[in-house]
């Protein structure tokens, strides 16, 4: 059974939403399943833009046949080949093979790498960024977006109405519930922290290449944005573009102290409420995450989120907890820049994990230590809780002589 949605006269959604999948690739957490768009355009030419993931296949189909209604499907855009968005290609090139193909070299290429044996070189309509495309009565320009998160993204513009259809960019967790348009939602409670988690654990890494995709959008006259996952925008899309903005140029969205911390008996995690406390008296807002029991997508969506931020971790194997660990190194790995960190250590013998931090922390690009290490032995003393006072105090300093 068909389900699709018209956005414009000539353009009709007809994406799947997946309520079962619980992690997206299989790594980050999913609070609401995930949807997977795809576009039909009815130019006088028969026009699909990107395909879906193959657990959805059959819906997706169903779609595309009620929307051709028996025509031929003359082109199909390919924007990222990544599996959830080009595992149904194959079958619908095959099912259509008078299609051409709008696509890249380098989509081409992965085409290849992703079906094997199969050849659609003759069917491919190879552009270059910046090309224009007479697609029926309506006009395309291509715009190459690389490393947004796979290096042969392109966004397609349809110059005719205003759309861009931004492959990956401006999408977020979650399937559609309600409109499929995001001013059916308020933005700051219902779809922020999802676009948030998916920017900062998705495209994080990239966020030079973000900022020169967005560059190239800024010069559009864009009316429409049609990602590949989540919500169309056709109201206060400045929403959207002003938090890319900010989250590719990995400055954070409020001055404020995201504390992570790992604790085995509870000396640590107490360690850090008194941080808190201490924060809360000279008015900075702090939010704590357990680095055991957090998962990942979170913990990496807060530390692009604040200004500040604090690791605690108790010694463990003479180094830092394993979950502290691959947390901080998760950060690392996408590429957080510009922030204060600070460290607190625990150890009852030999405390030894801030050195592990700070070593970490030192390799991160443009950023720095606020306050010096605090650390406890067990449980802590009178000494801990002045340490962490001053400690919020280092902090405090650090925020308002930014």
């Amino acid at each position: 059974m068909y389900n699709v949605r018209k956005l414009t006269d000539d353009l009709t959604w007809i994406g799947v939403s997946d309520r079962k999948i619980t992690k997206f690739e299989n790594v980050y957490k999913l609070n609401s399943g995930m949807n997977y768009n795809s576009y039909f355009l009815d130019s006088g030419a028969c026009i699909l833009i990107d395909t879906v993931d193959k657990a959805l296949e059959d819906v997706f189909l169903e779609n595309l046949a009620y929307c051709l209604n028996g025509r031929t499907l003359d082109y199909i855009i390919v924007q990222h080949m990544e599996p959830d968005h080009s595992a149904t290609l194959a079958n619908v090139l095959d099912a259509n093979d008078q299609a051409k193909i709008i696509l890249n070299a380098k989509t081409l290429q992965f085409i290849s790498q992703f079906f094997p044996g199969k050849d659609y070189s003759s069917r491919a309509i190879i552009v270059k960024d910046g090309d224009e495309l007479d697609l029926g009565s309506h006009k395309f320009k291509f715009i190459f977006a690389p490393m947004v998160h796979w290096p042969e993204v392109m966004f397609s513009f349809d110059m005719t109405e205003g759309t861009l259809f931004s492959a990956d960019a401006f999408g977020s967790y979650g399937a559609i519930n309600g409109s499929i348009f995001a001013d059916g939602k308020n933005f700051e409670s219902e779809l922020l922290n999802e676009a948030r988690r998916y920017y900062t654990n998705i495209v994080g890494k990239y966020g030079m290449q973000t900022i020169g995709a967005l560059k190239k959008a800024s010069a559009l006259d864009i009316r429409m944005i049609c990602p590949l996952h989540s919500y169309v925008w056709r109201k206060d899309i400045s929403k959207i573009i002003e938090c890319y903005q900010t989250w590719g140029s990995y400055a954070p969205e409020k001055n404020g102290v995201f504390i992570l911390q790992g604790s085995i008996y509870g000396h640590t995690a107490n360690a850090c409420e008194v941080l808190m406390t201490e924060l809360d008296k000279r008015g900075i807002e702090a939010v704590i995450l357990d680095a055991s029991v957090t998962d990942i997508s979170d913990i990496i969506a807060n530390a692009f989120k604040y200004s500040h931020i604090v690791i605690a971790s108790p010694t463990y194997n003479n180094g830092i907890y394993s979950p502290v660990e691959h947390a901080v190194t998760e950060l690392a790995a996408h590429g957080l820049t510009g922030r204060a960190f600070s460290v607190i250590e625990n150890g009852t013998w030999a405390p030894s994990s801030g050195k592990g931090l700070l070593a970490i922390i030192e390799g991160l690009k443009n950023c720095k230590v606020a306050g010096q290490t605090v650390t406890i032995k067990s449980a802590g003393n009178d000494d801990s809780l002045t340490a962490l006072a001053e400690l919020a105090e280092a902090i405090k300093n650090d925020i308002e002589n930014k």
